[in-house]
């Protein structure tokens, strides 16, 4: 008796053990393509390359080329009804990271433990800060002052967009995050790539 009941006990626990090996072997259940899409879009809001800017603008500027990112701010001190006076030092807190509105259904596949995504551009966004700025001697109004910043606001738009430099580093801090949050879905291969591939046996 007792030893029927030893073997009984055994093979028990031996169908509890292959049970559990073979829960974990299956591992979690990785979530579907639209759960993830919208995690990625919550830490792609968080990370963000930050950086400070700031620029010297003379009211009487020298001519500078029309093609530059300053150009605009230039031409149009020169071409106020009074001839403009003075200087001002803009401060401005700048952020890079990626443009959101871009990423959707077609940019993500995923497919078992492996995971394909579509990173949309690096978007820059520029906010002054108007108790950093400093303006001295200037003869502007109130209207042509806030005309001033509006350009200067837009050239360093521009020109952080052009520098290549700081957007892989925006790209590369994307990418980062992403993969830490994609293996914690559960994916193990992540590729970020210029787009998807294409459907097996479509």
């Amino acid at each position: 008796m007792r030893r029927l009941t030893a073997i009984v006990l055994f093979g028990l626990a031996l169908g509890a053990g292959l049970g559990l090996a073979l829960r974990l072997g299956q591992g979690p259940k990785q979530p579907d393509s639209p759960v993830v899409l919208e995690r990625v879009r919550e830490v792609a809001r968080l990370e963000t390359l930050a950086v400070s800017v700031y620029k010297k603008i003379s009211f009487s500027p020298e001519p500078t080329p029309a093609g530059s990112f300053w150009g605009d701010v230039a031409g149009w001190l020169r071409h106020t009804l009074n001839a403009p006076r003075g200087k001002a030092i803009v401060f401005a807190d700048a952020h890079l990271g990626l443009d959101l509105d871009q990423l959707g259904p077609g940019t993500l596949r995923v497919s078992g433990r492996e995971a394909w995504l579509v990173l949309p551009p690096i978007r820059v966004t520029v906010e002054l800060i108007p108790g950093e700025t400093e303006v001295i001697g200037s003869n502007l109004d109130s209207a042509e002052t806030a005309r001033l910043f509006e350009l200067a606001r837009s050239a360093f738009e521009r020109e952080l967009a052009a520098d290549a430099r700081l957007r892989e580093r925006a790209r590369t801090s994307a990418e980062r995050a992403l993969r830490g949050l994609l293996h914690e879905l559960g994916y193990q291969e992540i590729h970020f790539v210029e787009k998807l591939p294409a459907i097996a046996g479509a």
